[in-house]
């Protein structure tokens, strides 16, 4: 197994085989699942430390909505919306992950407590990106996206799925290591949901175990998407069960974070398989 490290600290040590919980703090009025719900600095807040409290291992605070379809923020509104709720959470005792494009807000994100950078361009978008998460020493994520959130599921193409990810993740892996960012501190995502159709989602999720072999960290976010309605027929706000199932399937065929709304289902969920599989205590004889 890979271990993930960020600012000189280890998220994911190599011999823990239990996955983390990454909860979702949108601090944003146009989310797909939650938007506006917590878009006060107060509410963002309360949020994140309910869903610590639920068992999050780590928050990823975003104030720009990568749902499909959306508008690019100015860097102002973003620093508006994210910068306070990270000072907020910093010292909560969790790792706090900015999920953003921008150089700059990566850049005060840090400053302000966070210690990873998730990144939906893969660093291929602010060319100064990269020079803030080398400097820093943050842990990063590099995701898969086809397009830009505004069109990304126009009509999304591709001749194999599977390779076309695997092949872009691994080329911006060696890009990162070029830079200065090793693979311990990168975590790849396939991008579930990002320019891909259900049938591309389902074919990235029977073969996550081709990604576990770039030798990184593999992330993998599923919750409420819009392949999950499909399948359940339930609307966003019904998708908790149907989040925490394909988050553990994900877990079991080697993902080592799973990023998602429902933290205490999941949590839960991933107790009951460590349990069973051995290296979670049951506190029942």
């Amino acid at each position: 197994m890979t271990r993930w490290e960020a600012l000189g600290q280890t998220i994911i040590p190599a011999d823990d085989p239990a996955p983390r919980v990454m909860g979702i703090v949108n601090a944003t009025p146009d989310s797909f699942s939650d938007g506006g719900r917590y878009l006060g600095v107060n509410q963002a807040v309360e949020h994140g430390r309910r869903l610590i409290a639920e068992g999050a291992h780590l928050l990823d605070i975003g104030g720009e909505s990568s749902r499909p379809g959306s508008e690019p923020i100015g860097l102002d509104e973003e620093l508006r919306r994210i910068l306070p709720v990270v000072e907020g959470l910093a010292g909560a005792g969790v790792f706090l992950s900015v999920d953003t494009t921008k150089a700059e807000v990566a850049r005060r994100a840090i400053a302000a407590g966070a210690a990873i950078v998730n990144e939906i361009t893969a660093m291929t978008g602010d060319p100064e990106m990269a020079r803030v998460v080398a400097d820093s020493g943050a842990g990063v994520v590099l995701m898969h996206m086809q397009g830009n959130p505004r069109t990304m599921q126009d009509a999304p193409h591709y001749d194999d799925v599977v390779a076309e990810v695997y092949e872009f993740l691994a080329r911006r892996v060696e890009w990162a290591g070029s830079v200065g960012i090793g693979p311990d501190r990168i975590a790849i995502d396939p991008g579930i949901g990002f320019g891909k159709t259900m049938a591309h989602n389902l074919r990235l999720l029977r073969n996550l175990g081709r990604f576990a072999t770039l030798g990184c960290t593999l992330l993998v976010g599923t919750s409420r998407k819009g392949f999950l309605g499909k399948i359940t027929g339930r609307p966003v706000v019904e998708r908790a069960t149907a989040s925490a199932v394909s988050a553990l399937l994900a877990a079991a065929d080697g993902a080592r974070v799973v990023r998602v709304h429902d933290v205490g289902e999941t949590v839960d969920a991933i107790k009951v398989w460590g349990a069973v599989r051995g290296w979670e205590r049951s506190e029942t004889p």
